[in-house]
């Protein structure tokens, strides 16, 4: 035997011994791995031992390759049983130490926004009355978003909802109606369906955000009245605030209804006796919810519906308006100031 030979067996089988040795003296994961590297790495001690196995007599390569293996064997198993024991370790020092007298860790637990449960309770209700839930562009046209709506260039109408204006007769939509609009476009009655989404005015104080939510409701179909829409109105209200809220219709004007009326309930923050104006109405014992009316013949026609033949009512809510009624909040531009402290207290809300 060569004595290059005799050097190569005695590198391969001090590498055991070496191993047990030196991990007698280390304690802790990110050790052992350095020594893992040392050992076993591509560049490591069994690595160079066995590199060079090419330099030795082509008689003594298998009994240097059969030692090699066996000794990368025991290296490995050896390295098996140190990360086995570290765990262990580690785990038992875990109970030792362990304290079951201190308080948890509170961990926070995803919900829905409220916006977002406001808008999946009011769909619920209608989804319940068989309407259906679609959806359109936020980026319109002034066609869609005005005109088709009867509300001509140059209409005083328009300066109700200053608008974001794009460009080439573009706009971020004012509302949901011109949904409305497209959904006639391509269907014939009988409708039934709800809009909600995104829309956007140049507006911003305590109840108004230059983005808002909003949930039109609209049905057309042969022999539809105004009872028809105020049936629907009092049931969605009334399974928002409870049975016992009365609701009151007054006259307005949109330019898309006709006739068209704000919608009231009755105030639920007044009591008897109260020296100071409600918080909440300011002393009219009422607050106002949201707007609607008979669907106007100018939409029918841009839609080539015959006004002769069908009729239809229309109604737009305001998501956050109703959402802060529900819970009490006095400031709008909560919902968007990603306030923790704000938001958790609606975790709990049945989603």
């Amino acid at each position: 035997m060569s004595q290059e030979v005799a050097d190569i067996i005695k590198e391969l089988e001090g590498l055991v011994p070496e191993l047990v040795s030196r991990l007698e003296r280390i304690s802790s994961q990110d050790e052992i791995e350095s020594l893992r590297i040392d050992i076993l790495g591509r560049k490591g001690k069994l690595a160079t031992a066995m590199a060079m196995l090419g330099k030795v007599p082509a008689k003594d390569k298998p009994l240097l390759g059969k030692l090699g293996n066996k000794v990368k064997e025991e290296l490995h198993t050896i390295f098996e049983r140190a990360v086995e024991e570290q765990e262990e370790r580690r785990e038992e020092e875990y109970i030792r130490s362990f304290d079951p007298t201190l308080p948890p860790r509170y961990r926070y637990h995803g919900s829905l926004h409220l916006i977002t449960s406001t808008i999946n309770k009011i769909t619920t209700i209608f989804k319940d009355l068989g309407y259906a839930v679609i959806s359109g562009p936020e980026v319109e046209t002034e066609y869609y978003n005005f005109e088709a709506l009867n509300i001509p260039k140059h209409h005083p109408a328009r300066d109700m909802q200053d608008t974001f204006f794009l460009r080439d007769g573009v706009v971020l939509r004012t509302h949901t109606s011109p949904v409305q609009v497209r959904t006639m476009q391509n269907h014939t009655p009988p409708l039934a369906a709800i809009v909600p989404g995104k829309v956007y005015r140049k507006d911003s104080d305590n109840t108004h955000t230059p983005m808002f939510h909003q949930i039109e409701g609209f049905v057309v179909d042969k022999g539809i009245n105004f009872s028809h829409l105020r049936g629907t109105i009092m049931h969605l209200l009334q399974k928002l605030f409870g049975e016992h809220v009365i609701v009151r219709f007054r006259p307005s004007f949109f330019p898309f209804t006709e006739p068209s009326a704000e919608v009231d309930i009755s105030c639920f923050g007044c009591s008897a006796g109260d020296k100071e104006p409600c918080r909440i109405c300011g002393g009219s014992r009422w607050i106002e919810v949201l707007g609607c009316g008979m669907i106007a013949p100018e939409v029918f026609r841009s839609v080539e519906y015959d006004t002769e033949v069908y009729s239809g009512f229309a109604f737009g809510i305001g998501v956050e308006r109703i959402a802060m009624l529900l819970h009490r909040i006095s400031d709008l531009r909560l919902f968007y100031e990603n306030d923790m402290r704000f938001l958790t207290q609606f975790a709990s809300i049945e989603e």
